[in-house]
């Protein structure tokens, strides 16, 4: 009888052994299965803020959510989805921003003058420029359509004074995006000292504005010299000037 007890209780003890060893198993799988769907649950609703989004074309918190979704969650299947078009949204997102500081360089007013309104659109230079000497300063870039005047363009100094010799008639040379340089004709008023100087074809400067990101112009200052200013242009707001378009 001892001798039949000894092995029974063996093999009692392997098969208890061994159903433990199954539990166990089938216990970490089944947590692991938890933990990946509590992944893809969490990665599945950033992937929602990130689709919604791109639905509203908002590129700068579509990257910020893909980009949080393939750091957090790079295994995950929503990260698999959008992992090969996340490139080109931060690209526009890059735009985007890019875009709206070029816009906040420019400043727009609407002024009453002569019975009517003033408008205009003004953007000083990216580079502060010496024009005297004494230092250099920014340079404006005006669009302006007065009620008397009407449309006009023009440059304004901060200080000294634009070419004696514009007095009635001279060129300016604009370079739109690096192309090719035009010349414009230019004059500036017949006083003893002139900051400011009309571009004469302002149709063609604001079309060129509007067209390009950066715009170089390059003028005669008070000693006979040239000087070029650079203005980036590309966030300029046609509708902030009705009918120039």
């Amino acid at each position: 009888m001892k001798h039949t007890t000894k092995p029974l209780l063996l093999a009692f003890a392997c098969a208890v052994a061994v159903a433990a060893c199954g539990d166990r198993e089938a216990q970490r799988a089944a947590q692991a299965a938890a933990q990946a769907a509590a992944i893809e649950q969490q990665a599945g609703e950033v992937a929602k803020k990130y689709d919604s989004a791109l639905a509203s074309n908002d590129w700068d918190m579509a990257r910020i959510h893909g980009v949080a979704l393939l750091d957090q969650y790079p295994d995950s299947a929503a990260a698999r989805r959008i992992g090969p078009g996340l490139q080109e949204v931060k690209a526009k997102a890059e735009a985007a921003r890019e875009l709206r500081r070029m816009e906040s360089l420019w400043d727009y007013a609407q002024v009453s003058a002569d019975g009517g309104t003033q408008r205009s659109a003004a953007i000083l230079s990216k580079d502060p420029v010496d024009v005297d000497g004494t230092g250099a300063k920014p340079v404006q870039l005006v669009f302006r359509d007065h009620p008397k005047w009407k449309r006009s363009s023009y440059l304004v100094l901060q200080a000294s004074d634009f070419a004696k010799a514009c007095y009635r008639r001279c060129q300016v040379t604009v370079i739109a995006d690096a192309g090719t340089p035009k010349r414009m004709s230019a004059n500036r008023p017949d006083t003893d000292e002139a900051t400011a100087m009309f571009i004469d074809d302002h149709k063609a400067l604001w079309r060129l504005a509007r067209e390009t990101k950066v715009l170089e112009i390059e003028f005669p200052v008070k000693d006979g010299s040239m000087r070029k200013a650079v203005f980036e242009t590309g966030g300029l707001d046609g509708k902030q000037m009705a009918g120039w378009d």
